[in-house]
């Protein structure tokens, strides 16, 4: 099985998820990230933690690079209990994707965990963009940026699309904003992590902007788009929340629909599983008006959305292929 964490030649790891199936070849000596199931309450962090990955879909290479983290932090302190050295690395992290595909949720869980383990103190997370950090004149920027550096010590600062901060050239104000993370990521390495999102090649530009960025963050990891049954098993899960469901017809169609939107048009303006819940949060809306037209209120019919409820994109829906009759059946 590949393994998910790679050093690269700049001492650089790089994560890729990949939710596909592997063929497993066999081996003398178990994996690594395998963890014994009967865990110790000494462990009650992590099982606490996975347990709240378990309900999230696909990402089973960052589940596995979580654990190989808990497992480096926990033997760490387990040297220095019997006086070796223990390696103190930054934890700063770069995600790479598209929107949608988990990275704000993924960077909560971690700050709860790393707070768990005594890594941080407080383990919250503060979001932010290019407007929270970029000021009006000269001086502004770093001071914005410095508090609320300050506001995330003992957490995580997560700042999403934070290719947004190059954008502007030489004269533009962002650089000022990065110059200033770059200090306070070596200065306070270990009381905050930061979390920079964006689009895959729109970061690796970003990283060329300062000289010392790209040695900053040993966590480097790619957040693929989801499948067209891995979004169809989020919608399912959000519905089952909600105490809907959908009829047969509707679920072909809702099927029909993803496969189309992933395939016929450009996957960088797919939000993915935020897509997926704006189309069915439209659609509880439209079943909610159906039913009152039609002033029927059985509890069969309270959770059931058909196919003449679902609301697509125009601009995406493919009018031919998406059955849309009137009974919903």
């Amino acid at each position: 099985m590949e393994h998910p964490i790679r050093m690269k030649n700049n001492g650089q790891i790089s994560v890729v998820i990949n939710s596909q199936k592997k063929k497993v070849l066999p081996k003398e000596l178990p994996e690594a990230e395998s963890i014994p199931k009967k865990m110790t309450s000494e462990h009650s962090a992590l099982k606490e933690i996975e347990e709240e990955l378990s309900s999230l879909v696909g990402m089973d290479e960052m589940k596995k690079m979580i654990k190989e983290i808990y497992a480096w932090i926990y033997v760490n302190k387990k040297r220095e209990e019997h006086g070796l050295k223990a390696g103190k690395q930054a934890l700063h992290m770069m995600f790479k994707g598209n929107p949608g595909t988990g990275k704000t949720t993924v960077a909560r869980l971690i700050g709860k965990l790393f707070q768990k383990m005594n890594v941080l103190s407080k383990g919250h997370l503060i979001e932010a963009e290019r407007a929270d950090l970029v000021g009006e004149y000269i001086g502004h920027t770093a001071q914005k940026t410095r508090d609320l550096v300050k506001k995330a010590l003992g957490g995580i600062l997560f700042i999403d699309e934070a290719y947004s901060l190059g954008r502007g050239g030489e004269k533009d104000f962002g650089k000022e904003a990065i110059d200033t993370l770059v200090k306070h990521m070596e200065d306070k390495q270990h009381e905050f992590i930061l979390i920079l999102a964006g689009y895959s090649r729109e970061m690796d530009f970003f990283l060329s902007l300062n000289p010392g960025l790209h040695s900053r963050f040993p966590l480097v990891i790619d957040f693929p788009d989801y499948s067209t049954d891995q979004l169809m098993e989020i919608g399912k899960r959000m519905l089952i929340e909600r105490e809907y469901t959908l009829s047969h017809e509707a679920e072909k169609s809702l099927k029909t629909h993803l496969t189309y939107v992933r395939t016929g048009q450009n996957m960088r303006s797919f939000s993915n599983g935020r897509y997926i819940r704006n189309v069915l949060e439209k659609s509880i809306r439209a079943q909610s008006m159906r039913l009152l037209m039609q002033g029927n209120y059985d509890k069969h019919e309270l959770m059931t959305l058909r196919s003449n409820d679902l609301i697509y994109e125009s601009t995406s829906k493919p009018t031919e292929e998406i059955p849309t009759m009137n009974n919903g059946f």
